[in-house]
């Protein structure tokens, strides 16, 4: 299986000058955990996650100050839609992150994540009946 058949296609894309309680609740409001900066004015993309969020407040660091910016990952692993999932997997094992931009001929077209692998690796999930 390739990368193609598990990304999400719909990117939640910010500015550098989005507050981290921006980001954090455009993401929870897309059920997504990464958000990919654009910052044309440094270089072009990045990637903001839930777990850069999470160390920032656990700074203490305030939320409605704090500018994505500053805590985005700029130095950004990049996967291809005809990776295959195995190699999309090696590259988060490697790198500790589970987030990938996914790029074709140097446009995103989606990002890819352990959640996304799991869920094609893993056998459907039965549905379950609960009585009333």
């Amino acid at each position: 299986m390739l990368v193609r058949d598990a990304m999400t296609t719909v990117v939640l894309t910010i500015g550098p000058q989005h507050t981290l309680r921006q980001a954090a609740a455009l993401m929870a409001a897309r059920r997504v955990g990464a958000a990919v900066v654009h910052d044309p004015d440094a270089g072009g993309i990045g990637i903001l996650t839930e777990r850069d969020i999470l160390n920032s407040v656990g700074l203490g660091q305030n939320p409605d100050t704090e500018r994505a910016h500053d805590h985005t990952t700029t130095d950004v692993v990049f996967a291809t839609p005809a990776w295959t999932l195995e190699e999309a997997a090696r590259a988060m094992a490697h790198g500790g992150f589970r987030h990938l931009v996914v790029l074709d001929r140097g446009e995103i077209t989606g990002v890819v994540s352990v959640r996304d692998i799991i869920r094609c690796w893993a056998p459907a999930r039965q549905q379950v009946h609960v009585p009333a």
